[in-house]
């Protein structure tokens, strides 16, 4: 049988990208700041108000929430907000690689529901989760960890496996531009700006370096495409600012 955990961090080596193992320590050591509703990560661009736009919209549509899945859920935020404002009590599934992400997550979701909250350490691909089970999935900052054109619609194809027929996929993520002119301005100027504003230009080469060193990010177009692709209908953008972008799917 072939290992896809050893077939996945050989295809991150080829590409000069972080194994999960990597990806994985760094977020282990990293709780702290993702537990913070008030600020989100200060490196992503309107990442509070896109997670309120989410929560709100999730509350808004599904007032008998049942079930949630949270795919690199880190340390909760976005079902803490979504539970703070749903009046149903439904179960949630959390998924990351990180255990103390997790452990976080558990904590301060499991006061907020009386449902079930059921934790899965390690990638959401791999993770042996029932199709057609949820009401909603939360992908928030990590399908950028995706690599090739055959890993994103595998990736997709699950989720859209995973969700009852009408539901929805909830996606707030780092993209690329399509013109490699406009991705020049808007995310190493544009952004690059935003990050030395923000602490400095060290700072912001710092990001820059770990972006490229874990990351493949793809276009907005490319993925809303996508999810036509694999069947998902009623796509639709909620925001974009500069190289970040929510936006949403229905089954």
């Amino acid at each position: 049988m072939i290992n896809r955990a050893f077939v996945l961090t050989n295809i991150y080596l080829a590409m000069n990208k972080a194994t999960l193992q990597e990806i994985e320590t760094r977020f282990d050591k990293d709780v702290e700041r993702f537990s913070n509703l008030e600020t989100g990560q200060a490196t992503t661009l309107d990442a509070v108000w896109n997670m309120e736009l989410i929560t709100d919209a999730i509350s808004s549509l599904y007032p008998n929430l049942e079930q949630v899945l949270d795919i690199g859920c880190g340390a909760g935020n976005y079902d803490v907000k979504l539970l703070q404002k749903v009046r149903s009590n439904p179960d949630v599934t959390l998924v990351d690689l990180s255990l103390p992400m997790l452990e976080r997550a558990k904590e301060r979701v499991g006061v907020l529901t009386t449902g079930a909250v059921h934790l899965i350490k390690g990638d959401f691909r791999q993770a042996d989760l029932f199709e057609e089970k949820f009401d909603v999935i939360i992908a928030t900052a990590v399908l950028h960890h995706l690599r090739d054109d055959q890993d994103w619609e595998t990736a997709f194809r699950k989720l859209f496996k995973l969700l009852k027929s009408g539901g929805s996929v909830w996606i707030f993520d780092l993209i690329e531009q399509n013109s490699a002119p406009l991705q020049q301005l808007i995310y190493r100027e544009k952004y690059g700006a935003y990050l030395t504003n923000l602490q400095n230009e060290a700072y912001r080469d710092h990001v820059f370096a770990y972006v490229e060193h874990e990351d493949t990010p793809r276009s907005l177009v490319y993925q809303l495409e996508l999810l036509a692709k694999v069947g998902f209908k009623d796509i639709d953008v909620l925001h974009k600012n500069l190289c970040f972008a929510s936006f949403v799917a229905f089954k």
